[in-house]
């Protein structure tokens, strides 16, 4: 079964950014669906959290010292 989705140019441009070489916009939409499942907000125990928070912390001060 087919359906058609309209979207602006701009969107259009935008997925095109996203979309890889020899992915059809159907499979490029169904892996921003799957990848988006994966990065719900509180979804992480506290363990990855910590382990995020440090990452960004480190991320940080590497990007001061670079400055």
């Amino acid at each position: 079964m087919e359906s058609t989705i309209r979207v602006s140019d701009t969107t259009k441009e935008l997925l095109s950014r996203l979309k890889q070489e020899n992915e059809t916009y159907d499979e490029l939409l169904a892996r921003l669906a799957r990848e988006s499942d994966t990065m719900n907000p509180g979804v992480w125990d506290e363990e990855q959290a910590d382990a995020a928070r440090e990452v960004l912390q480190q991320s940080r001060r590497s990007f001061e010292r670079d400055r």
